[in-house]
C-alpha cells in the first residue's frame, strides 16, 4: 500500500478482501510431511505486506520451505503484558474436480470468497493484516505491544511452526500473557434479537496414533486362524463403532447454560440427539465435545491377493476432554483389546482456561459495538490448534476470529470441507470489531 493509498483513505475494510484472496491464491498444502509446497511463499508476502507499514517482521525457517513470520507492533505503554495475535498459514489438501470453484483461485462468488483456507484460517490472517496495516498507516499504535505471529504447519500439529518457535525462539514471545487466534468470534443466531458468538476458551488433546496387529504370513488359500488383517478389522470395527460416555466439562457447561438461557429452555447434555438437534450448524463443533472420540482413518495391509501379511497397521484420531486423557487412553486398550499394539504418531494436551477478565470484556464491547444483538459465550473446540504450543510458555490462550455469519451458511462444514467460502461482509465485520477489540484490550 502506497502512501497514495493512505491519502485516498483506503482502509483496513477496503483491502481485507483482496489480502484473503492473494492468501488462497499462494498454495501452501500440509500433507502431514515436507512433500508439500510449503510455507515459505506465504511467509515471505505477509513479511512484505507488514514491511509496507514499517514493521520489521522477521522470517523463521524450521526446515526447506516450512516458514514462519513473526512481528513486534510496539503499543503505546510497552510496560504492560503483551498480546499475541496468532494464525497459520497452512491448509489441508483439496481436490479441485470436487469444487465448484478451484480451491486455489480465490474467487468472489455469491457475496463469499471461495478457497481452501476461507475459514482455516486465510480470513483470519487477511482481517489481522488489514487491521494492522490501517493502524500503522493512520499512526494508532496499539496500547500495549502486539506481537503477530503467521505459522507454518499448525494442520499437521505445529511441529514446524509454533512448537519450533516456542523450543527454539521462545525469547520472541516475552512479555506476553494473552493470545488470539482461529476458531472461535463467530455468530451463532437464536433470533434477530440475540445472536450468540462462540469463544474458544478449551479444546480437547489428541491422540494419533497408529495400531499394529502381527500375525503369522502365510498362502492365502489356506485356513489361518492367525490372520492379522482379520484381528486388525475387527479391533477398528470396535472402536469406530464405541460411543464414549458424556463427560461435561466446565466450559461445555457453561455453553449449554448459556446457550439454554437464550433458547428458553434447559439443555441436557445426556440427552445428545435432543441437544444436538437444537444447534443447527454447530451441532458439528459441539457434539464431539461432548465426549472422548476415536475415528479411525487409515488401514494399511498385505501386498499381494494370494499372501497372507504377517502385519497390519490402523491409523486412528483420537481426541480427549480436558481431564481426562487417562480415562481416554484406558478405554482405548481395553476397546482394542491385548493383540493390537498401540503407539504414538502425534499427541499434545487439552487446553482450558476461564471465561472472564479484561480480554473477554473487550471481546464483548467490541462485538456489542458492531451488532447489538451479540452476546460472548464460551465453547470448546473438538480439534486443537497452536495454542497449546503457547500454552506451554504460560500464554492464555482464546479463539476469536470474529465473523458475523447468515443463519443458513454450515459454518462447522466449511473446515477441510469441499466449497469452503467465507462471506466478504463478515470480513469487513471482522475487520471492524479486532480493530474496537484492539483499542479495548
Amino acid at each position: 500500500m502506497s502512501q497514495t493509498d493512505t491519502a485516498k483513505g483506503v482502509t483496513g475494510e477496503d483491502e481485507v478482501v483482496d489480502l484473503c484472496r492473494e492468501l488462497i491464491r499462494i498454495d501452501t498444502s500440509n500433507y502431514g510431511d515436507h512433500s508439500g509446497p510449503g510455507e515459505r511463499k506465504a511467509a515471505e508476502y505477509v513479511a512484505e505486506k507488514l514491511a509496507e507499514v514499517g514493521l520489521e517482521p522477521r522470517i523463521f525457517e524450521s526446515h526447506p520451505g516450512r516458514a514462519s513470520t513473526v512481528a513486534r507492533i510496539e503499543g503505546e505503554d510497552p510496560t504492560r503484558p503483551a498480546l499475541l495475535i496468532h494464525g497459520h498459514t497452512d491448509v489441508v489438501p483439496a481436490n479441485a474436480a470436487d469444487w465448484t470453484h478451484h480451491p486455489f483461485s480465490g474467487e468472489v462468488a455469491d457475496g463469499c470468497v471461495w478457497g481452501r483456507g476461507a475459514v482455516d484460517m486465510k480470513d483470519m490472517d487477511a482481517m489481522t493484516l488489514a487491521v494492522v496495516r490501517d493502524r500503522l498507516r493512520s499512526g494508532r499504535r496499539p496500547p500495549r505491544d502486539i506481537v503477530l505471529a503467521f505459522l507454518a504447519d499448525e494442520e499437521a500439529g505445529g511441529t514446524y511452526g509454533a512448537k519450533y518457535l516456542v523450543d527454539r525462539h521462545p525469547d520472541l514471545f516475552d512479555g506476553v500473557t494473552e493470545a488470539i487466534s482461529e476458531v472461535g468470534g463467530f455468530s451463532f443466531t437464536v433470533s434477530e434479537q440475540r445472536r450468540l458468538y462462540l469463544i474458544q476458551t478449551a479444546e480437547k488433546g489428541m491422540h494419533w496414533m497408529k495400531l499394529t496387529v502381527a500375525g503369522t504370513a502365510g498362502h492365502g488359500s489356506m485356513i489361518h486362524r492367525d490372520n492379522a488383517i482379520t484381528e486388525l478389522s475387527e479391533a477398528v470395527a470396535r472402536l469406530g463403532r464405541h460411543k464414549f460416555p458424556v463427560r461435561v466439562t466446565k466450559t461445555t457447561r457453561a455453553f449449554l447454560d448459556e446457550l439454554g438461557d437464550a433458547l428458553g429452555t434447559e439443555l441436557d447434555p445426556e440427552d445428545m440427539e435432543g441437544t444436538l438437534a437444537r444447534l443447527g450448524g454447530i451441532a458439528k463443533l459441539i457434539g464431539a465435545t461432548l465426549s472422548n472420540t476415536a475415528n479411525p482413518t487409515q488401514l494399511n495391509a498385505g501386498y499381494k491377493v494370494n499372501v497372507i501379511p504377517g502385519e497390519a497397521t490402523a491409523h486412528v484420531d483420537g481426541r480427549f476432554l480436558p481431564g481426562f486423557e487417562e480415562e481416554f487412553l484406558a478405554d482405548l486398550d481395553r476397546i482394542l483389546g491385548p493383540n493390537v499394539r498401540r503407539t504414538d504418531v502425534h499427541s499434545d494436551k487439552a487446553v482450558e482456561t476461564t471465561f472472564d477478565g479484561a480480554l473477554v470484556d473487550a471481546m464483548q464491547s467490541a462485538l456489542l459495538a458492531e451488532d447489538p444483538a451479540a452476546k460472548a459465550i464460551p465453547y470448546m473446540l473438538s480439534g486443537g490448534t497452536d495454542a497449546k504450543s503457547f500454552d506451554d510458555l504460560g500464554i492464555r490462550g482464546f479463539g476469536f476470529a470474529p465473523l458475523k455469519l447468515p443463519p443458513e451458511l454450515d459454518f462447522a462444514g466449511m473446515f477441510h470441507g469441499v466449497d469452503e467460502r467465507v462471506p466478504v461482509d463478515g470480513l469487513k465485520f471482522g475487520v471492524r470489531v479486532l480493530d474496537r477489540f484492539i483499542d479495548a484490550s
